[in-house]
Parts: C-alpha cells; sequence; structure tokens
C-alpha cells in the first residue's frame, strides 16, 4: 500500500532547544543523514492532532500535553511526488524518552541549528516559528537537495537554488538577532532583516 500523503512534523521545545533526529537509520530514506523534527506519515481514519501524537510517541516515548498546529508545509521533490506536512510545535510533554529506530534523537539549542545538515527550506519555517508568525501555508519545491521555489501564502520567496551555507551566509542572521515582529510579508519580498 502505497504511503499517505499527508504526515506530520513536530518540534518538541524544552529550555531553549527543539527534540531533534538524525535521520541516519533507515534505508532509502528521502531525508537521508537531515536532521529534522519528530512525525510520520497519518494512518487511515487519523486526524493531524492523532498522527501526531501517535507518531511522538512511537518515535520518542513521549506523551504530547501542550502543542500547536502551526500551518501547512507542500512539500514536491522530482522523483519523490508531493507530500502535504502539518506542522506543530510543543511545549509539554510527560514520559521517559527512548531509541527511535529511524535516527538518533537529541535536543538542540535553537541557536546551534543552523550547524546541522537541514532542508534549505526548512529554514524559511524555523524562521516563521521563532517569530511565532500567524498559521501559514509555506510550499516547498526541490530538485535533489536544491529548493528550486518557495512559496508563502501565495507570494513567492526570493530564496530559490542556494545551498544551505550561502542562505545562510546571504539570507540569515544569528539567532539572537532574528527580529520577532517581521511580517510574512516582509519574508515573502525577501527581507530577512
Amino acid at each position: 500500500m502505497a504511503k499517505h500523503p499527508m504526515t506530520t512534523l513536530c518540534y518538541v521545545e524544552k529550555d531553549d532547544a527543539y527534540l531533534m533526529m538524525h535521520r541516519v537509520s533507515k534505508k532509502n530514506d528521502v531525508n537521508k543523514d537531515k536532521w529534522i523534527g519528530i512525525g510520520g506519515h497519518f494512518e487511515v481514519g487519523e486526524s493531524p492532532e492523532e498522527c501526531m501524537l501517535r507518531e511522538a510517541y512511537e518515535e520518542t516515548g513521549l506523551t504530547l500535553t501542550s502543542y500547536r498546529f502551526r500551518g501547512i508545509v507542500t512539500f514536491t521533490q522530482e522523483g519523490y511526488g508531493t507530500e502535504y506536512m502539518c506542522l506543530y510545535t510543543a511545549d509539554g510533554f510527560t514520559g521517559e524518552m527512548k531509541e527511535c529506530d529511524e535516527g538518533t534523537l537529541e535536543w538542540v539549542p535553537k541557536k546551534d541549528l543552523l550547524k546541522l545538515d537541514l532542508w534549505v527550506g526548512d529554514l524559511v519555517f524555523f524562521k516563521l516559528l521563532w517569530e511565532d508568525a500567524p498559521f501559514f501555508s509555506l510550499k516547498l519545491s526541490y530538485q535533489g537537495d536544491t529548493l528550486v521555489e518557495a512559496v508563502l501564502d501565495g507570494k513567492k520567496l526570493n530564496l530559490c537554488y542556494c545551498s544551505q551555507e550561502i542562505f545562510r551566509e546571504v539570507f540569515w542572521h544569528d539567532y539572537a538577532k532574528i527580529p520577532r515582529h517581521t511580517s510574512q510579508n516582509s519574508i515573502a519580498e525577501g527581507n530577512l532583516e
């Protein structure tokens, strides 16, 4: 049976850090060697919240008690297809963290995220999360690992055809300098300062 095109991704927060998964365990993984949040594909009949809570428990052993639905991210990639991802953050949980069979789990300080091997488009939604942007729709299109199109709430972003290193140098500033009140319109215009 083919995987459901709907997925969830959740960034669990604790002490100004996100729980990140280094995807090193699965073979033939589109996220191989990348750092991502926790989540996965919907099962038949699940709501976004049910999927996110199930995946969080299965991958980490944690039961999320406080979470927020932040946006919808549409991913397209040549040879992979289209995935519709429900993006969450969570700041409350119970339980003990366990080992994950999909990768290595690690609490990563937010200020250190740019040092990780991330998808370039993830940096766009991280910035929106850190700014506490209202609910958003973000489309990210890739050819291989190259971001070729980014559209935020129907407005094309000027962030395409660049590597993560170039993105960091040209479009990003240190986490401590990230403005907390930048509008989504200024991001859509490519103004990330």
